[in-house]
């Protein structure tokens, strides 16, 4: 007998019985956090004697707080989830892992998604009109009309895969649809002995802000589209047993501050503290008065901390948001029986409540939060309100250069009239996001914010784009239900679609006289967007800095038309009568806010607007779908490309092979993001995607984005390390201008050339790559296609300082070998540029079934003469061992099915 077979009980709830494995009797469970009470379940339910055993349950329950992580887990996800962006690459995957199952001679029906797998279509929907009444509808139309191939192969997959469902577009955005009408918090599901188990709701997604779950007491997080295909095929996620930072809430949030304030400035207090790898759980009695949307705003932002999860308990707060986002009252009782049951119930006034041990420990008094703004290119960089002028006047000369025109230039439109931009100037101000949008107290003073604007006469400034791209349908119920919506329209904030667009780069592009002048003259104009993620080249080409605010923030910014601002002393604009009219004139105090939620949103709108959430509207239903349980390839296709990952793959794997001869293929800075390495945005004619369309007859008009063509692998090795922000500094190492963008040294060919021609020379002559880089190297979304286009391009290993925990994964997941320099050491402090040549001894041992600690690493100048040093093989779990010997996670999956 095992702890699983020990550990089932009977609970009732709602007047029924369901079978649950009980771990509330289990020594040492009383001292843990609630995240490792919730990995202490999923063991114990998951118990095979094999990969999970009694042993890892026990060791999670001697869990020491103070000790480094060093016990390997297996976590069993109870969901995935995945937006399309991500998501697509994932089913284009399975649907050519079934071609390969039948081509060693398998069924390919043994290709399914094992757990619940659901995809909501968000990330397509760009901003091309806006301003205008009808912008939602159009951008629709445009929407289908770009990506119309994508929807058809995700249609044939809803019905050719079990246990795969597709919220269509126009929904919501994927965070956000998820805690308001996907996620469980306690699931159920009938047992072959015909009895009901409740089990706790767990999940992963192919978008890093996954952890938005977390504010509902869901544990899960982003992983890469590669380790969401393993989970989706019921292998569990190798981890380690982490750190868990106790963050204790007290007080409540002051007038003028908003949940967007709270989680700027707990993302710059985490990050400070340092929370890489670790879980973060907020505690204490402090929590009972925040409520579940501010929770879930601050859960999303655990990738901009850092961590791994930004977890609240279960408790009265839970409950209420499941009751007002239309779950039914049995599902009520059976998440609030089953917390209590099993210890995970989070109320730290009930008097059987025992306060967690953690490892580390953070307090925030929310009484001292003041508002913020984060920017101009990373989350954690917080700025004080009353200091954002003075900021941007220190940080703005940073991105001019000497064609830049200081003068304000004359622009004439058609859409906006005549008007002067300049530096500094907001060219964008978006209300976007799932970190936002899915928080009636922002998006309601948003609102009333644009009401009191309104009636005191101030519009935005012409140039400024502005959109009002809301979470859910939901959102534009309360908006319109307050009458806040004509107020929005008569700011230009008319809606613009459902989804996450300006975040993830969707923003569209600028008026083309704006584009002009901006680009002719150098100009360094300015975002300001109501998401999470604000990286240089990410929001839109024009724009080289970005600021993330408060949607009252963002409408506040779009008033002022430029950073250049100080909302103290700086009016906004005039009324009718001439008095200056002041930020704090139009500010809505925090009850004027809450009277407003409470009287609008509504549990009715919540059931009206998901009773047919799967369906669609008319274009999703009149799509024309293809049959089959394999996918009819259209080799024309340009945004949908049978994978060649498993092209000759063999039933059994060759033997991992040290590395001689390599050359270095990019040696790159600090901070290196995903979106460096693979953008998500527009791309130029000029680029290697670019020219490989317009050779098959696409116009450049028809591009769309890197994002929305993941399901094309040519599009995305020649996008990978394209970002026009990337700086390849192995060019200056040769003597050659650093070009921004995917730029190169061919050493073959001794010539500048594209990261993507240089990497076909590099392959044809069979000359490994390698990549160097500095620390955090891969921070950002959690971007399959980071990883896949590196292994595509010929890059067998990447040497950095320090790696984001997704992006380390993902290498691993895609046969890459991740490696560290030295404690200390840096490619700079060993006198390395990128000319040399590299030879790695030592990978060899990994077949032995031993992972190595460190392999040696030489590297040979043009003069002969060499430098040595022992590399850390950042290969962290003996299952990421059996990844990279497979050559990748999905390869290790199929073998082993097809076993």
């Amino acid at each position: 007998m095992s702890l699983r077979d020990d550990q089932l009980a009977t609970l009732k709830a709602a007047g029924k019985d369901f079978d649950y494995y009980n771990i509330a009797n289990l020594d040492g469970i009383d001292h843990l956090p609630y995240s490792l009470k919730v990995l202490v379940e999923n063991l114990v339910r998951n118990i095979d004697g094999a990969n999970i055993t009694d042993e890892h349950v026990k060791t999670l329950l001697d869990w020491d707080p103070n000790a480094e992580p060093s016990h390997e887990i297996q976590f069993t996800p109870s969901r995935v989830i995945m937006q399309d962006f991500t998501g697509v690459p994932c089913i284009v995957d399975l649907a050519t892992m079934r071609d390969a199952v039948k081509e060693l001679g398998g069924d390919p029906e043994v290709i399914n998604p094992q757990v619940q797998s659901d995809m909501v279509i968000d990330h397509s929907v760009q901003i091309d009109k806006y301003g205008i009444a009808n912008a939602v509808q159009e951008n629709m139309d445009i929407e289908y009309q770009r990506n119309g191939e994508r929807y058809q192969f995700l249609r044939w997959g809803q019905q050719a895969f079990k246990n795969f469902r597709v919220v269509p577009p126009g929904t919501g955005i994927i965070h956000q649809v998820n805690i308001e009408y996907l996620a469980k918090v306690v699931m159920s599901k009938t047992e072959a002995n015909g009895n009901t188990l409740a089990y706790l709701d767990s999940c992963v997604g192919t978008d890093s802000h996954t952890t938005t779950e977390n504010g509902l007491g869901v544990l899960g997080w982003g992983v890469g589209g590669i380790e969401a295909e393993a989970a989706m095929l019921g292998q569990p996620i190798s981890m380690l047993v982490p750190r868990v930072v106790g963050f204790k809430l007290t007080g409540s949030i002051p007038e003028g501050v908003t949940a967007t304030d709270v989680v700027l400035t707990i993302t710059d207090m985490l990050r400070n503290h340092g929370v890489v790898g670790k879980f973060v759980e907020f505690y204490g009695e402090g929590i009972a008065s925040v409520p579940l949307a501010n929770r879930a705003t601050i859960g999303n932002m655990g990738p901009e901390f850092g961590s791994t999860c930004g977890i609240f308990p279960i408790d009265n707060v839970t409950l209420d948001y499941l009751r007002l986002t239309g779950r039914s009252e049995e599902q009520v009782a059976l998440v609030e029986a089953y917390a209590k049951a099993n210890k995970l119930w989070g109320d730290a006034s009930d008097p059987d409540y025992v306060e967690p041990q953690y490892s580390e420990y953070e307090e925030l008094d929310l009484g001292a939060v003041v508002p913020s703004i984060a920017g101009p290119k990373r989350p954690q960089d917080r700025i004080l309100l009353s200091e954002a002028k003075e900021m941007f006047e220190k940080t703005a000369p940073a991105y001019e250069t000497e064609k830049t025109v200081k003068d304000p230039v004359a622009v004439s439109t058609d859409f906006r009239g005549d008007f002067n931009i300049e530096n500094g100037d907001v060219a964008i101000a978006s209300i976007t996001s799932c970190t936002n949008t899915s928080n009636p107290s922002v998006m309601i003073a948003a609102g009333l914010i644009a009401r009191n604007a309104h009636a005191k006469g101030l519009k935005p400034k012409p140039w400024v784009k502005t959109s009002l791209a809301p979470g859910s349908q939901v959102v534009a119920d309360y908006l319109k239900a307050a009458g806040l919506q004509d107020d929005l329209d008569a700011l230009g904030y008319q809606l613009v679609g459902f989804g996450c667009a300006t975040c993830i780069g969707n923003s569209g592009p600028l008026l083309p006289e704006i584009s002009e002048a901006v680009n002719t003259n150098d100009l360094t104009v300015t975002a300001v967007l109501s998401g999470n993620r604000n990286f240089e080249g990410r929001i839109s080409p024009d724009v080289k800095m970005n600021y993330l605010a408060s949607p009252p923030l963002v409408i506040a910014y779009a008033l002022a038309g430029t950073m250049d601002f100080d909302f103290e002393t700086q009016p906004l604009g005039a009324d009718a009568d001439g008095n200056d009219v002041y930020l704090k004139d139009i500010w809505p105090t925090n009850s004027e806010v809450a009277a407003v939620v409470d009287g609008t949103v509504s549990r009715e709108m919540f059931l009206k607007d998901y009773a047919s959430v799967f369906d669609g509207d008319h274009r999703w239903k009149g799509l024309d779908v293809p049959e089959g349980e394999l996918f009819a390839w259209n080799d024309k296709s340009t945004y949908v490309r049978k994978q060649t990952f498993f092209d000759g793959m063999k039933a059994t794997p060759d033997p991992v092979a040290d590395i001689h001869g390599a050359r270095v293929l990019a040696l790159l800075g600090d901070s290196v993001t995903t979106d460096h390495i693979s953008p998500a945005g527009a791309f130029k004619a000029s680029s290697p995607a670019g020219k490989y369309l317009t050779e098959r007859g696409v116009e450049p008009k028809n591009f769309n984005s890197y994002g929305s063509r993941r399901g094309n692998h040519e599009i995305m090795v020649r996008g990978t390390f394209g970002n026009i922000r990337l700086r390849n500094q192995l060019l200056a190492s040769v003597g050659e201008e650093v070009t921004p963008g995917g730029f190169t040294y061919d050493f073959l060919a001794k010539k500048p050339t594209t990261i993507f021609e240089a990497s076909r020379d590099y392959i044809d002559n069979k000359v490994p790559l390698v990549v160097l880089a500095g620390k955090e190297y891969g921070t950002g979304s959690s971007r399959d296609w980071a990883a896949k286009g590196t292994v595509m391009l010929g890059v067998k290993a990447v040497i950095t300082e320090s790696f984001e925990r997704i992006h380390r994964s993902n290498l691993i997941g895609m046969g890459v070998l991740p490696l560290q320099f030295p404690a200390g050491e840096s490619y700079e402090s060993l006198g390395l540029n990128g000319t040399e040549t590299y030879d790695i001894a030592g990978v060899e041992k990994l077949n032995e079934g031993v992972t190595p600690k460190t392999v040696h690493v030489t590297a040979t100048h043009e003069d002969g003469s060499k430098t040595e040093f022992d590399a850390v093989v950042r290969i962290d779990t003996p299952g990421e061992a059996d990844y990279y010997r497979n050559g990748g996670i999905l390869q290790y999956v199929l073998r082993n099915l097809m076993k």
